[in-house]
């Protein structure tokens, strides 16, 4: 079970880029909470993904010796949610299905994957701590970067085509 989990139900032993596979995984999911609860659900699966994952990845670093293995995505789900936040709430405000906002689900895809590859700042100190935490962690700073570049395009973008 700790597996199916760590690795977003296999998507992390896909190849090669197994980080990106779990962000694309992350989508449907993240789709369907939408669909089941809108942002308010997405909040609330993040917090408890990102308690389990933070457990099972400790658990996990413990048995095998290997703080970060590259099948465990578990960590990008909880990123890719979190950028994904605007654009479920967007969708609600607007009273719009939220695959109508496929341009900011793009966006939200992109820019996770950036930051998580990139790691400045945030996503770089907390990758380097080696730790469970560390795991998680890098992944929600750069999910939340993601989510704020989400926000700055999508004002941009409005202001451009309303102006």
């Amino acid at each position: 079970m700790r597996r199916l989990i760590l690795s977003f139900f296999g998507a992390g032993y896909l190849r090669p880029a197994p980080g990106t596979w779990g962000s694309l995984a992350a989508l449907p999911a993240a789709w369907l909470l939408h669909v089941l609860g809108g942002p308010a659900a997405l909040v609330l699966a993040t917090g408890v993904l990102y308690a389990v994952g933070l457990a099972a990845t400790r658990a996990e670093a413990e048995e095998s010796g290997d703080h970060d293995p590259s099948w465990i995505v578990v960590d990008e789900v909880v990123g890719q949610w979190i950028a994904l936040l605007p654009v479920s709430a967007g969708a609600m405000a607007m009273g719009s299905d939220v695959l109508r906002l496929w341009p900011g689900i793009l966006s939200a895809f992109v820019f996770f994957r950036l930051f998580d590859i990139w790691k400045p700042w945030l996503v770089g100190r907390a990758d380097a701590r080696e730790d469970a935490a560390g795991v998680m962690l890098d992944d929600v700073w750069a999910g939340l970067f993601a989510a704020l570049s989400v926000l700055t395009v999508a004002a941009l973008a409005h202001g451009l085509l309303m102006g």
